[in-house]
């Protein structure tokens, strides 16, 4: 029985021949020929299933086939003549000394590539066509010689030069604090930022957002309050270190005082901790004017207008105050209002009792009789008793007072004794 062929590995060679092969079938045992096409070659018989032999040169896809004095084997398996590949041009022709960039090779016979060399590194292959090849640049120094190997041979040689990154370089941080619960973006600035891998504030690694050549924005993460060094690494290696402060978060402790007039503007004293650097002072969602800070414990503020109960908070880089302590509540208080003295009028020597009723009483802290203090006790929101102090014979003003100013004046007569 004439031998047969079954298949041949590679299939592919250079056409000038000398590419080893092994050919696969049965009845191999005193072969006296193997052709590739038309010409013969040496060839080894390992076994009555296997031959080797190296290909005679040639062009095209050509029949494989082996004689033996039992006759030729059938005309089935093919060899391809693969031209040896072409190199016009790398994009981009440098790197980094790295690597772990895309790089783009050019040319003609690609088709198989078995292997892309930079130097004596192998690059990892991601896509291949006849006319080009992408890879991903392996790490290395210097200038190298770049090739594909294809089962057609190596093809000539480009050089590509890698280069030594530039180490990065930071100029400022905005914001250079921030509070210690991290979460805030930060902008750093500088040069030769591109493909940072890591930004630390101190020994803790940031979340970067987004990231050019000058500047990189980054979610700061928490840290004890204090100061920490800044730096950004590159494959150009760490820079230098920026300071960022951990600011701990203001607290407001108490208030001086809590009561005030709907229409704002008075004085009120803010006591806490942390409020040296405080930015904002608000009364509800109401901002206060003309923030003094004394110290780290006090500030004084020109109360908003508003209404009703609110929270005063303190902003600073370290965040926003809480009324998870002390006593940070101010309530807006309405003007107080005066509608009738029972009685009018007394005798001049005082010691009478004297009802004010009205509105918007309850914080009374003065009564006057012609600008002359009075002992009282508001008993309602409505309702104040006051002792008439001793006065002239005749007629003088009375005017309640609370946080929120002066009531309307109601007369009132002394009488003669």
């Amino acid at each position: 029985m004439a031998p047969v062929v079954t298949g041949v590995s590679p299939a592919q060679g250079a056409p000038a021949g000398g590419t080893s092969v092994v050919i696969i079938g049965s009845g191999f045992t005193g072969a006296t020929l193997v052709r590739f096409g038309p010409n013969g070659t040496n060839f080894v018989i390992v076994s009555d299933t296997l031959i080797t032999a190296r290909t005679p040169a040639g062009t095209g896809t050509v029949q494989v086939t082996v004689t033996a004095p039992t006759g030729t084997s059938n005309q089935n398996v093919l060899f391809t003549y693969t031209s040896v590949p072409t190199l016009s041009s790398l994009s981009p022709a440098s790197g980094p000394t790295s690597g772990g960039n895309t790089v783009t090779l050019t040319g003609t016979n690609f088709l198989g590539a078995t292997s892309v060399k930079f130097g004596a590194n192998v690059a990892t292959i991601l896509t291949v066509t006849a006319t080009q090849i992408t890879v991903i640049a392996p790490a290395n120094t210097g200038t190298v010689a770049v090739t594909v190997t294809t089962p057609g041979g190596t093809s000539n040689a480009l050089s590509y030069t890698y280069v030594a990154a530039p180490v990065p370089v930071l100029s400022s941080l905005s914001p250079a604090s921030g509070p210690t619960s991290g979460g805030n973006t930060v902008t750093l600035n500088g040069t030769n930022l591109s493909g940072a891998t890591s930004v630390k504030f101190g020994s803790n690694s940031a979340v970067i957002l987004t990231n050019t050549a000058t500047q990189i924005t980054a979610l700061a993460p928490s840290g004890a309050p204090s100061s920490v060094n800044v730096t950004v690494t590159t494959a150009g290696g760490t820079s230098n270190p920026l300071p960022y402060f951990y600011i701990a978060a203001p607290v407001v402790n108490d208030l001086s005082t809590h009561l005030g007039p709907a229409t704002g503007g008075n004085t009120v004293t803010v006591f806490g901790s942390n409020l040296t650097l405080t930015s904002a002072v608000n009364f509800g969602g109401n901002p206060a004017t003309a923030i003094t800070v004394v110290s780290d414990n006090q500030l004084s503020v020109t109360a908003p207008a508003g209404t009703g109960t609110v929270v005063v908070t303190v902003t600073t880089p370290g965040g926003t105050s809480t009324a998870a302590t002390g006593n940070p509540y101010y309530t807006y208080l309405g003007a107080p209002v005066l509608s009738s003295l029972t009685p009018s009028h007394g005798t001049d020597l005082g010691g009478d009792a004297i009802v004010l009723s009205g509105s918007n009483l309850t914080y009374t802290d003065a009564v006057t009789f012609g600008g002359t203090p009075a002992s009282f006790a508001a008993v309602s929101d409505t309702q104040v008793v006051a002792t008439s102090p001793g006065g002239a014979p005749g007629t003088v003003n009375v005017v309640a007072h609370t946080p929120a100013g002066n009531s309307n004046a109601l007369p009132y007569v002394y009488d003669p004794s």
